[in-house]
């Protein structure tokens, strides 16, 4: 039978309990090591016992000296065995992130529709996922695994004399009600600053990056009185956690020093009674401190333990919560046949439909312009169509299968998709163009050929090292022209047969928007169906159909010049848009 059948786990080999479940045989030398490691902390006493009962005695040196070696040898098995307990746990945090780390950097960017406390667990998962890791590593789980070995040290004091094993039980029992005294009171500590830091962190990095609006509307005061005061409150609920976690840990430490002194003193008695022998006398006192040592440490570090706990049900109910990926079919290479079959979005936060009822048909190589007001629901539209979005009701079908149907990773090589808020990542200009796939001739080609027909090789050959050029986060280094080109540039790469652009010249020159008519002609040159979200009149022009949004609903469907004569009609002629120039959020 195997070591780590000592610690079977009854859960199903999936998500966090399965990953656990995993490492069972881990956890079972590490429990095996702990009773070695224990048993082994008895030489001591029984070496001061001996020493003091016999060598002092006889004057045995050789006895003295083969006590010593025995010592000695007992001691190096210790100290190798806590070595290796350490290690294992070191092996245990590399097993679990083996297992893990994919499922939880897959969570963090998870686009699944949720409040905004479901981004901000998401956010924090990584960290939850480490706090569990590291606590297997910590001294605070060692103490755990040592605390059973309490009632053993006990039972050893009780062989030396039952008085001393009294007291020794009794001082371990009022540690035992301090711990649990601990537990109680930190526990919604723990919960509450453990949901006040994520908010406060995501909050922060959302500041951050509005840096130059804040500064430019003069908001920095308002921005630091704002931080400052959620600041105050992730502080507040930090630092009652360091008042609680010391005050039992100083009284658990007061105790400890008591009780080892209140054995010493009773051993001094029962040794003056001649109840037991000096070396016993001096043994007792090791023992006793040994069976508390344990007991004192879950104590101090139970903050970290409960740390670990909270992450553990947060990383439990994500990921139990997370849809696992089923196996798919392989679908043939799309040709580009988009179809819309009445889907509806509903806004989380509101009680409202984002999208609703919407149907159409773009076959290969036509092209889309969808107008609207703000908030009509384009760009959540847009998101639909390329899978970043699925739908609350209703299909969307690419060449007659659901999208939710394909594989995201080989969906995503025949969808091209230019977000509104370009979001471009950190790394190199010709990584974000070939969406960070390994580099290759092949890739290069493609990369190259991709930012030819976004119109941005010149552009690019001019950055301080063309294509190798380093971009900071969302981005940083380029102007927002040259940002939103270089998205073009990836959302053209390897020729989708799905082209999806939300406002893809809100950042152009007159330059940057030829090229870009350019680029959508020759996308449908070559059969590929094309959705664009617009506010210029000059991408509606090489558009075949046009929809109009409003309220989420289809106003107006149908080709282009019919469509704008309805428009024009009702009084938004053709060319004035101004009304639908809108830049929404959605």
């Amino acid at each position: 039978m195997k070591v780590g059948a000592i610690l079977a786990i009854a859960a199903p080999e999936t998500g966090l309990r399965g990953a656990l479940n995993a490492c069972r045989n881990l956890f079972g030398w590490a429990i095996l090591f702990s009773a070695g490691i224990n048993l082994l902390y008895l030489a001591p006493s029984i070496f001061m016992m001996q020493v003091y009962d016999r060598v002092l005695n006889t004057g045995g040196m050789s006895t003295l000296a083969l006590l010593g070696l025995v010592l000695l040898f007992a001691l190096t098995v210790l100290g190798l065995l806590d070595v290796t307990r350490q290690r294992l746990g070191a092996r245990l945090g590399l097993r679990l992130n083996r297992l893990l780390a994919p499922t939880v950097i897959e969570l963090g960017l998870s686009n699944a529709k949720a409040p905004e406390t479901g981004d901000v667990a998401r956010a924090q998962a990584a960290r939850d996922f480490d706090t569990l890791r590291q606590t297997f590593t910590s001294q605070a789980a060692y103490a755990l695994l040592d605390a059973p070995w309490t009632l053993v040290f006990v039972l050893a004091c009780f062989l030396i004399h039952p008085l001393i094993g009294v007291v020794t039980l009794l001082g371990g029992g009022v540690l035992l009600a301090i711990a649990l005294k601990h537990e109680h009171a930190i526990r919604p500590i723990v919960a509450r600053s453990s949901e006040i830091a994520p908010r406060y962190y995501a909050a922060q990095e959302a500041d951050r990056t509005a840096t130059e609006a804040v500064r430019a509307l003069g908001m920095r005061k308002a921005m630091l009185d704002r931080q400052l005061a959620r600041r105050h409150e992730l502080i507040a609920a930090q630092t009652e956690t360091v008042w609680v976690q010391s005050a039992y840990g100083s009284a658990s430490k007061f105790w400890r020093l008591v009780l080892q002194s209140l054995v010493l003193g009773l051993g001094a008695y029962l040794a003056i009674e001649r109840q037991i022998t000096p070396g016993a006398l001096i043994a007792g006192s090791i023992l006793a401190a040994r069976a508390l040592a344990p007991l004192e440490q879950v104590v101090s570090g139970w903050r970290q333990i409960e740390q670990a706990r909270v992450a553990y049900e947060n990383l439990t109910e994500l990921i139990d919560k997370a849809p696992p990926e089923p196996a798919r079919t392989a679908l043939p290479a799309p040709k580009g046949d988009l179809r819309f079959e009445r889907v509806g979005v509903r806004v989380p936060e509101a009680a409202r439909l984002a999208l609703a009822n919407i149907s159409f048909h773009l076959a290969p190589g036509e092209a889309l312009g969808v107008v609207g007001p703000s908030g009509a629901g384009k760009s959540t539209l847009a998101r639909v169509a390329v899978g970043a979005l699925p739908p609350d009701g209703g299909v969307v079908r690419l060449d007659g299968a659901n999208l939710a149907d394909w594989d995201e990773d080989t969906r995503g090589r025949y969808v091209g998709y230019l977000p509104q808020e370009v979001s471009l990542l950190a790394g190199t200009v010709g990584e974000n163009i070939r969406r960070f796939a390994p580099q290759s001739a092949d890739t290069d080609a493609l990369t190259v050929a991709a930012a030819q027909a976004a119109g941005a090789h010149e552009m690019i050959l001019r950055l301080p090292k063309a294509y190798d050029t380093v971009l900071g986060p969302r981005g940083r280094g380029l102007s927002l022209g040259q940002a939103q080109r270089v998205a073009l540039a990836r959302a053209l790469y390897n020729d989708p047969v799905l082209l999806v652009l939300d406002e893809p010249n809100a950042h152009l020159d007159a330059e940057g928007e030829a090229a870009l008519l350019q680029a959508i002609t020759e996308a449908k040159a070559r059969g590929a169906s094309i959705i664009t979200i617009a506010h210029r009149t000059g991408v509606i022009g090489v558009m075949d159909k046009v929809l109009v949004l409003r309220d989420g609903a289809i106003e107006q469907f149908g080709p282009r010049d019919e469509v704008l004569r309805a428009l024009a009609r009702q009084g938004g002629a053709p060319g004035n848009l101004t009304p639908l120039r809108a830049r929404e959020t959605q």
